[in-house]
């Protein structure tokens, strides 16, 4: 291998490494903040409906660096940090801004993640319980960020090449993520579906209540 080749490798090495660490660092302060609000919005939240309702709606609870929750009365929502950053793949719409084609490292992202399951999944150790992505946002070097997602969750933040995540955009997204979430009741199963079971399966109902059960979104 010729020095020239060995210092090209060497120099994309040191460009993508301080380009992944950077957009790593900006995606996991904003996960920070995203754990500071949503134990802000829990105590704001319950205080508004402690005259209204029985029991505390809301629930934050940390459950790892890169992984926490919000329970809203019958749901819960994940947010999960993926530790790695990820690249378009070329047929991806971000492509055709403006801001992406005149600069090609925006377009390295960060990812938190949003999924919707039912609190009593999690309750009963309903371990084949689905649960659904509402959306994702995607957060780069510069603070520029987008989110897809279901309906109101895509449609609402899509402008990537101007659009810059705070604290106002985060709850904006969670506010959205939990109305969306809660727009959707379970639906009951078809007959067909549920019209023969084994004794297997209904002593294993009897012992952890075990009944697949997930929103249909």
């Amino acid at each position: 291998m010729t020095p020239n080749k060995e210092k090209e490798i060497l120099d994309r090495i040191k460009q993508k490494s301080i380009l992944k660490q950077k957009v790593f660092t900006n995606t996991y302060n904003i996960f920070e903040d995203l754990k500071r609000l949503l134990a802000e919005m829990e105590i704001n939240y319950n205080e508004q409906l402690k005259n209204d309702v029985f029991e505390a709606p809301f629930k934050y609870r940390k459950i790892s660096d890169f992984q926490c929750e919000l329970k809203v009365a019958g749901d819960i929502l994940v947010f999960q940090m993926h530790s790695n950053i990820f690249e378009f793949d070329r047929d991806h719409g971000v492509w055709e801004i403006s801001y992406v084609q005149n600069d090609k490292t925006a377009t390295y992202s960060g990812i938190i993640n949003i999924y919707n399951f039912l609190a009593d999944s999690f309750k009963y150790n309903r371990v084949k319980d689905l649960g659904y992505l509402v959306g994702r946002v995607f957060i780069n070097k510069d603070f520029h960020y987008f989110v897809e997602g279901k309906r109101q969750m895509g449609f609402l933040y899509n402008d990537f090449g101007n659009e810059l995540i705070n604290k106002e955009k985060l709850k904006l997204i969670i506010d959205t993520a939990i109305a969306y979430s809660l727009d959707f009741d379970l639906l009951v199963p078809p007959y067909d579906n549920m019209k023969i079971i084994t004794v297997e399966q209904i002593e294993q109902k009897r012992k952890k209540a075990h009944i697949q059960t997930g929103k249909r979104l």
